[in-house]
């Protein structure tokens, strides 16, 4: 874990990686889903807590599902896409802590505890979306993450029943670079942003 990564691999991740737009019509195959999930796994979670689900809309009829609840800007790339990912957050994770992190009770700092579950929940569904983000490119995937979407349609579809609710969308796929991708927008720089205390 000591050896710094390549140039290319640093590219591929972050320096040359962008929000895709438009998409060339490659199928993302379910081995794929699998094995980006296999990775985002493992990002690091409040207690390992690991809240975010995800849902990989993918058929014709998931996507028929989801479409109605998506902004007039998002609909027609989120319907080329081959894959949208609903990345989801469950508000009960800590029923499963007995198992993921069984050396402590973990489950008793949360249970009745609400705005501690809410502020868990979202914080690390946030990050582990983020993992998800970040194992597809490794992986050689593009993303598109996006807002934009009626977020209570959506629970009522595809989570209806459950403590899960969405929290942002991520198209998947082989993006198309010669449609809709825009000029890289600006980042700030170390001393805007950070300092070392």
């Amino acid at each position: 874990m000591s050896e710094m990564l390549s140039e290319a691999a640093l590219d591929q991740l972050f320096r040359s990686a962008r929000t895709f737009n438009a998409w060339l019509p490659k199928e993302v195959s379910d081995e794929q889903l699998h094995q980006l999930y296999e990775l985002a796994k493992f990002g690091p979670t409040s207690a390992n807590s690991s809240p975010m689900r995800v849902v990989f809309v993918k058929s014709q009829e998931a996507k028929a599902k989801l479409s109605p609840f998506l902004s007039e800007g998002n609909r027609a790339k989120t319907m080329a896409a081959p894959v949208t990912a609903i990345v989801a957050t469950d508000h009960e994770f800590y029923e499963k802590l007995p198992h993921l992190f069984p050396h402590a009770d973990a489950r008793s700092w949360f249970a009745g505890n609400q705005p501690l579950i809410d502020t868990t929940a979202f914080r690390n569904g946030t990050l582990q979306g983020a993992y998800v983000i970040m194992a597809a490119r490794s992986i050689g995937l593009d993303c598109g993450p996006m807002s934009g979407f009626d977020n209570a349609g959506v629970d009522a579809a595809f989570f209806a029943g459950t403590t899960i609710k969405s929290n942002f969308l991520v198209n998947i796929g082989y993006g198309d670079a010669s449609r809709d991708l825009f000029p890289r927008s600006p980042r700030l720089s170390f001393d805007e942003a950070c300092r070392i205390a």
